[in-house]
């Protein structure tokens, strides 16, 4: 499985909507080339307020219209296969965008546009050893 584009800050800044990895369980369903109709478990891998990124294990197309239904809401939305990414371990990285934005639909705050890092509301990360549990080393058994 490949890794999600890592962009230069000014390519991220032309994003509509951060990115969250994210993996979200969802039944897919569609119709294939032939008519017939599929329905599969998926999860997401990324998500954001316009679409996400699907790994799918049905072979899907460009401009095809799915069905995502949310399995812990039961929540259906529309969407619309935009990209067909690398594939490994029997499933392909498949990029979807809503029919209309909809952030609420993945169940998570999505970051204002302006946030960074660095921004004065990110909590900085520090290291503390004595939020580790101590483990004191057990005997060989014999």
């Amino acid at each position: 499985m490949s890794t999600p584009n890592i962009r230069s800050a000014a390519s991220a800044k032309q994003r509509r909507s951060q990115r969250i990895l994210l993996s979200v369980p969802l039944e897919v369903s569609g119709k294939r080339s032939n008519g017939v109709a599929f329905r599969e478990d998926a999860s997401t891998f990324v998500v954001n307020a316009h679409g996400g990124l699907l790994l799918l294990k049905e072979v899907v197309f460009e401009g095809q219209i799915l069905t995502l239904k949310h399995t812990r809401t039961t929540e259906e939305i529309s969407c619309t296969v935009m990209n067909i990414g690398a594939k490994a371990n029997g499933v392909t990285e498949v990029g979807i965008e809503f029919s209309k934005p909809n952030p609420k639909f993945w169940r998570v705050s999505f970051p204002p546009e302006d946030w960074t890092p660095q921004s004065a509301d990110a909590k900085p990360v520090t290291f503390n050893p004595r939020s580790f549990p101590t483990v004191k080393p057990q005997p060989a058994k014999k």
